[in-house]
């Protein structure tokens, strides 16, 4: 599965959309080195691994995709939903690493 795949610039730019700052993504950091990243409901795992790589500069070993249904709630008699999540895993290779906590320039 190592063919190299075009995918436009433009496009990967879009794929990620906000990095997961919680109590399970900060564990998953440390434990396993992963990284995790909210994404585009229709990016392919493909897409996540060369966006990261191309914003980041950082080497991806492997990506793992999860889809999260929104959850069902009620204001008063009317029900209503949030909207569904595609998050992703990023395991990074040993000695990478990605940190949120620097200022961005």
């Amino acid at each position: 599965m190592n063919a190299t795949v075009k995918h436009s610039e433009e496009r990967l730019m879009k794929v990620l959309l906000a990095p997961v700052i919680s109590e399970k993504a900060t564990f998953v950091a440390e434990k396993n080195e992963q990284v995790v990243f909210r994404v585009m409901p229709d990016a392919t795992k493909l897409e996540i691994k060369a966006a990261v790589e191309l914003l980041f500069k950082v080497q991806v070993e492997s990506v793992q995709v999860l889809n999260r249904q929104g959850k069902q709630k009620r204001s008063g008699r009317f029900t209503g939903r949030r909207n569904h999540v595609r998050q992703a895993y990023v395991s990074l290779k040993p000695g990478q690493e990605i940190n949120f906590t620097e200022e961005a320039k």
